[in-house]
């Protein structure tokens, strides 16, 4: 119960920000199960905090699924951390199923109370901790103890392609006829990148990975010996009283050698009518998900074709809002609406028919979702994109990239694109 947490706040300089989020990382180390949440001092209207720990599993919710979660959180009203596969679809509609074998391994849905949270606010000037048993003091202190080096293996890796340049253009037609025939109008088309027999230090390779993306929706995820190094730049959904937010991505543009150059993209991107028809694609899939568990009549497009600008790449992003129904629990949300439009395309149930088909990999965590849910049941969680798994006895480390297929696609571009975002992952090993 949240009346049982020891709460204190401590007050912190801006300019300590980036020191102290390391040594959380590194303090975070002794956890089998954490998740660390940081948004980069990116600008955002509705982010809640500038880094957010759950570190150790005071509790496990012990029966995954959306209807559990709600009963666990309607019992406990705590703070629960944690995540939703890809694959959890299947539970979700019958009709789907995941023909590839899984490789990383992690659950596909896990969710925990944690011993510790620890947040920096959203204007950085205090970090709060919040114990259920030990003293926030002892917390605090051994955060501070800790370096502000991170430590830890960065090997070289040579990726194995797991979908070769040929067979991703022709797959990339096969898609194109799909649309042409009328089974959907667009599509996510994934492939993987993988090695075998890496030793890393997980946290080093999250740190290397956020110090080139500084993405506002990084993650650093350790559930038993897998972990995910993320660097998102999505937001699925966040609640904040009723009101729900989710905003989408579609269109990528690399970022240019020059200032000028970078405006010139940054304008054809926006102008781009391929990228726009993808965008408001999903945008309308999104205010259908959503108008399945809010008020009827509550649906507004906030934004449509926002270019942001990342340390990488530009994305075109929308903003769709809408207010949950009274009668209608949070976890509906997550329920009518997951996985999200952007990582599957429409309509939803086919497309995700035509992913299993045609995709070479399982997805697992990639293109779910990790975040968290606070004592009153609100709630915010990425898009698991732009992301490395590592499943440490195994050894193996992976990631997946991809891009949305409509019928005006050009399957070189399309390798292109899916190649700029595996590239932004791999130059990290690169040496």
């Amino acid at each position: 119960m949240p009346e049982q947490r020891k709460k204190a706040r401590f007050s912190i300089d801006a300019e300590q920000c980036d020191n102290i989020k390391k040594r959380m990382l590194n303090w975070s180390k002794q956890f089998s199960i954490l998740l660390l949440l940081d948004s980069n001092s990116n600008p955002d209207n509705y982010g809640a905090y500038e880094c957010l720990v759950g570190a150790g599993a005071y509790d496990v919710l012990p029966d995954g699924g959306i209807d559990n979660l709600r009963h666990f959180h309607n019992e406990r009203r705590d703070w629960l951390f944690g995540h939703i596969n890809y694959d959890y679809k299947n539970q979700l509609e019958p009709r789907l199923s995941s023909r590839n074998n899984v490789t990383i391994g992690f659950p596909d849905f896990f969710f925990f109370i944690p011993e510790t949270v620890c947040y920096i606010t959203r204007d950085k000037d205090a970090l709060i901790i919040e114990t259920v048993e030990k003293d926030p003091q002892e917390v605090y202190t051994d955060i501070m103890s800790n370096s502000a080096d991170i430590q830890g293996e960065i090997p070289g890796v040579d990726f194995i392609k797991r979908t070769g340049r040929d067979v991703y253009l022709e797959t990339v037609e096969k898609l194109r006829t799909h649309i042409r025939h009328g089974d959907c109008y667009e599509i996510n088309y994934c492939t993987e990148g993988y090695s075998g027999d890496v030793n890393l230090g997980p946290a080093a390779v999250f740190d290397a990975l956020n110090r080139l993306s500084r993405a506002p929706f990084s993650a650093y995820y350790r559930n038993g010996h897998r972990y995910m190094m993320c660097g998102s730049p999505e937001r699925y959904a966040r609640k904040h009283g009723d009101l729900i937010i989710s905003q989408p991505i579609k269109g990528t543009a690399r970022r240019g050698d020059t200032p000028e150059a970078d405006e010139r993209i940054k304008e054809q991107l926006h102008l781009s009518q391929k990228d726009r028809a993808e965008n408001v694609m999903i945008t309308d899939l999104v205010r259908n998900d959503l108008a399945r568990s809010c008020e009827t009549g509550s649906i507004k497009v906030e934004e449509l074709f926002g270019i942001y600008t990342f340390p990488q790449v530009h994305q075109m992003i929308s903003t769709i809002s809408g207010h949950l129904d009274t009668d209608r629990p949070f976890t509906d949300v997550f329920k009518y609406s997951f996985p999200m439009g952007s990582m599957t395309g429409a309509p939803k149930i086919k497309v995700m028919e035509l992913i299993d088909r045609y995709e070479d990999a399982r997805r697992e965590l990639f293109s779910g979702t990790v975040g968290y849910i606070t004592p009153g049941g609100d709630f915010d969680f990425n898009v698991i994109i732009r992301s490395l798994f590592y499943n440490q006895e195994k050894k193996l480390l992976s990631y997946q990239t991809g891009g949305a297929i409509t019928y005006d696609s050009n399957a070189e571009s399309e390798w292109e694109e899916m190649r700029l975002k595996a590239w932004a992952l791999e130059k990290i090993f690169a040496g």
